[in-house]
């Protein structure tokens, strides 16, 4: 290529596939990914959360362990002679491919595979990144090798051990209407048209935000200054049960500003007409009473089934829409954003839903919204109104969080993370089990850092530091940060933030 030819094709690179972002920290010049522009990331993943997620079924694979490896198929390539970066030039451009392991012990991230894959491991998870410009037109190829790649399966085959393959349409996302969720595909076998069992798929699709564009004016999405621990209001003043003023309302937040709180922090999901609003809880409560009748009946109702007027209508006391009343529940995140002075610093965690280790899920609701049109909506409103507000978002799910870090650039994101719990029950996500592979996750999805249960933090306090030697902000929250000797010793261990009430 002459040098003008090499140049426009690095730009088109990078302006179809990745949004680069460099800051100097401390000296220390630093290259990040970016964001999603214009391209969409396919994550298929294979793990042991619920069991093994190959099953065989052919009697002589029945004691095999097998090594696994993606392969694209049917992808054009990029036109040589196009020189203008058209939407039909982006949709040629080739996919790219990378694996992802993550453990207890640390994580191996985005990489090439090995030509015969790696073998699943139960304590692990394994995840296949795709970027791509044609998300729907992919056919996405298992390949199945016995460990022992000493004997052909097939006579003259190449790749001695090659057992069966498994093959998912990504056409198959689009036509379910869900950008998350699990398919079952059989695995066929190599020497016949017999399947010999089937491998159980988990899919994430994470699409670049809709109408937003972000831009490299501010990028703190790795960004931290050291400095002494943050105060961080748990839901403003604190949990309604130990504070003078309910939760999550601006009559909360501005208390714990008022009283030394360096950030608020409080939960945000969406009414029925997709308005982002602050309330803990997945449910509330409504009240049913019959004419005549003096008993009361209280109905629990999921928030998202309730449109942002009807929210208001279960007020205390019922006012306007378009009024605020400090002291009032299910105020909208705009309104908070108007209310709260700018330099009180929010905490946002993300509210979604989790599964629990025995198949239960919160709040009895095992779906929810779409992840990106939930996220778009929370993350507009977000960038629209931040200004230079100090803001970190935070949630318990990892797939909301990787989703967050690859839309935009200008907020960082906290992993949450329960860990190993006598309060909780044991969550179904590998990721979400304990601290330490919560910090692999981090590391390895390149976030600010976790967000830990103080119960598991005070059992092994070596966790906060082992996460930051590793590049990594730590905050805690939990009831035994209310204790202030508890407080006392985690800011002796240089705890980054402290959530607690009052």
């Amino acid at each position: 290529f002459q040098h003008s030819q090499i140049t426009k094709w690095m730009y088109r690179l990078i302006a179809c596939f990745l949004s680069l972002s460099s800051i100097s920290i401390d000296g220390v010049n630093c290259v990040d990914s970016g964001w999603l522009t214009c391209q969409t990331e396919i994550r298929l993943r294979l793990h042991y959360s619920k069991m093994s997620p190959v099953s065989i079924t052919k009697k002589k694979f029945k004691k095999s362990r097998f090594r696994i490896k993606l392969t694209l198929e049917g992808v054009e390539e990029e036109d040589d002679e196009e020189e203008d970066l058209s939407p039909s030039t982006c949709h040629k451009m080739t996919p790219t491919l990378e694996i992802s392991l993550i453990n207890a012990n640390g994580y191996k991230s985005r990489h090439s595979q090995p030509e015969c894959g790696y073998a699943l491991e139960p304590s692990q998870w394994t995840e296949y990144s795709i970027h791509t410009m044609d998300p729907d037109n992919l056919e996405l190829t298992f390949e199945f090798f016995e460990e022992d790649l000493s004997e052909h399966v097939v006579q003259g085959d190449i790749h001695p051990g090659h057992v069966g393959t498994a093959c998912l349409l990504s056409s198959s996302f689009l036509e379910s209407g869900k950008d998350i969720g699990v398919v079952t595909l059989p695995i066929m076998g190599r020497n016949s048209r017999q399947t010999i069992g089937k491998v159980r798929v988990d899919y994430l699709v994470i699409r670049p935000i809709q109408g937003m564009q972000c831009n490299m004016s501010s990028s703190f999405t790795k960004y931290w200054k050291k400095r002494s621990t943050l105060s961080v209001g748990h839901r403003g003043a604190g949990s309604t049960h130990a504070a003078k003023v309910r939760e999550n309302t601006i009559a909360s937040f501005k208390s714990a500003a008022k009283h030394g709180a360096a950030f608020v922090e409080f939960d945000v999901h969406l009414s029925k007409d997709a308005v982002p609003i602050v309330y803990h809880d997945l449910t509330c409560c409504i009240s049913t009473k019959k004419k005549n009748d003096k008993n009361v009946e209280l109905i629990e109702v999921p928030v998202k089934d309730l449109t942002f007027d009807q929210l208001q209508l279960l007020k205390v006391n019922p006012v306007l829409v378009d009024e605020i009343d400090e002291h009032q529940p299910f105020p909208s995140l705009s309104q908070i954003f108007q209310a709260i002075p700018e330099h009180v610093g929010f905490n946002i965690e993300l509210k979604w839903i989790s599964q629990m280790k025995d198949g239960s899920w919160d709040g009895n609701l095992s779906s929810y919204f779409n992840m990106n049109t939930f996220l778009d909506i929370v993350l507009s409103c977000v960038l629209q109104k931040g200004g230079k507000r100090r803001i970190v978002f935070s949630c318990f799910d990892p797939d909301v969080c990787t989703m967050v870090r690859h839309k935009q650039n200008k907020y960082p994101i906290l992993f949450l993370t329960q860990g190993i719990s006598d309060k909780y029950p044991e969550l179904m996500d590998i990721r979400c089990q304990t601290t330490q592979i919560a910090i692999s996750f981090a590391q390895s999805e390149n976030i600010l850092g976790i967000s830990a249960h103080t119960e598991e933090l005070l059992k092994h306090l070596n966790y906060i530091g082992d996460a930051q030697a590793k590049g990594l902000v730590v905050f805690c929250w939990g009831d035994d940060n209310n204790d202030h000797e508890t407080r006392r010793k985690l800011r002796q261990q240089g705890i980054d933030g402290l959530i607690y009430d009052r």
